[in-house]
């Protein structure tokens, strides 16, 4: 887990079902849809030869290739509309006549952001049919008899541009790079989902509470609170005892924290801080303790506008805190008792623990800033690359 350089002592709280959806609205952004689909670019096209006309009395071919597909349009709920163009040479024989002709055509795709089972992203893309593929024909010098023929070939353009580009978008390594598996990329293992061709569709709510289920772990907590291990406690010194007769100082340092699951409790974790302190009591001569202090605190993982996740954990309660003395000797074993500085040492923790967990920075992933940091590599072609920059980006804004 990476935490933000900025303190967000008062993050506003949202839920986890508002998280998925804006975690998915950020990471699927325009430039990624165009990545997404970029291997389509430069790939060849052939159609026909095709007779038409009683008898064939005509026939065609096109060769052609796709360019470089572009978002026109982007609409609520992550969805994106994305025009493909292709340039097609027709060769048209008609009565021993040769004409060559030149069409612009354009695909119009929708795609899709949905979430899958059990934590996927897939940019998803319905079946392309002959009315999404407009074609215009650049003919000059056309009679009436070739004129006839524009009709009918256009048609079996629209029909077979559409048949050939949903094989592009069948093709497993096209379908392979709009599959992300946000838990296999945060954890660097190979996913086992993104061969899938079917998918068991979730609600963006329901990806937002598996996000925090799946992506934030124990372990993954763990290495933020590791790194209190070896903070040191310093108090004092104080005044304490009769008439202010006793001087006390502590000093000690944050052992390696022990963390569970909190049994029942989804996202939250139970956190045990131990402390180990040597005190001081100064009256007359110093009188040394040796004490072993643990700290309960709560860990839940939480959502906070706009899009981030905050590992949050009220302040100990002085009276949860325990504290085991062993002193040195029989006498600062009696002046333990007498001088009561348990209580103020236990008071004088929980106030260090308290600064400590005030500053949240330390605890708080910004996940919109880690997504915009990791732009996409798009080149034409090369779908691969689309695949690896937007597992890059996901890993950036997912890793805890």
């Amino acid at each position: 887990m990476q935490p933000t350089d900025e303190t967000s002592s008062d993050p506003a709280w949202i839920d986890y079902a508002d998280f998925g959806e804006r975690f998915v609205t950020a990471a699927v952004t325009k430039d990624r849809i165009e990545a997404a689909v970029a291997g389509m670019t430069g790939r060849g096209m052939t159609i026909g030869p095709f007779s038409l006309g009683p008898a064939g009395l005509a026939g065609f071919v096109a060769e052609g290739k796709v360019g470089k597909p572009e978002v026109v349009h982007s609409g609520p709920h992550v969805t994106f509309q994305v025009t493909v163009p292709v340039s097609l040479a027709l060769k048209v024989m008609l009565g021993g006549k040769k004409l060559r002709l030149e069409a612009r055509v354009e695909i119009d795709l929708t795609l899709h952001a949905r979430t899958a089972d059990p934590l996927l992203i897939v940019i998803d893309i319905p079946p392309v049919t002959p009315p999404d593929v407009s074609f215009v024909l650049r003919a000059q010098a056309v009679d009436a008899a070739g004129e006839l023929l524009l009709d009918p070939i256009a048609g079996l353009v629209q029909r077979e541009v559409a048949a050939r580009v949903n094989g592009m978008l069948a093709d497993p390594q096209a379908r392979r790079s709009r599959v992300f598996d946000v838990e296999a990329i945060v954890s660097g293992t190979p996913s086992v989902h993104r061969e899938q061709a079917e998918f068991d569709w979730i609600g963006y709510d329901e990806f937002g509470h598996r996000f925090f289920s799946h992506i934030v772990t124990r372990d993954r907590v763990f290495d933020v609170v590791e790194r209190m291990a070896g903070r040191p406690i310093e108090v004092g010194p104080l005044k304490t005892g009769p008439g202010k007769s006793a001087t006390v100082t502590v000093r000690g340092n944050v052992r390696v924290p022990q963390l569970a699951d909190k049994a029942d409790t989804p996202r939250a974790f139970d956190l045990t801080l131990p402390v180990s302190l040597d005190i001081t009591v100064d009256v007359l001569k110093a009188n040394r303790y040796r004490a072993d202090v643990e700290v309960p605190l709560v860990l839940t993982a939480r959502a906070a506008d706009p899009l981030l996740i905050v590992i949050d954990v009220p302040p100990p309660d002085p009276d949860d805190i325990r504290l085991e003395f062993k002193a040195h000797g029989v006498r600062a074993a009696t002046l333990g008792a007498l001088a009561g500085i348990k209580k103020q040492v236990i008071a004088q923790v929980a106030g260090v623990v308290r600064k400590e967990l005030a500053d949240s920075s330390g605890r708080t992933i910004d996940v919109a800033a880690r997504i915009g940091s990791s732009a996409p590599r798009s080149t034409p072609g090369a779908s691969e690359s689309a695949e690896a920059d937007a597992a890059d980006s996901a890993e950036a804004s997912s890793r805890t």
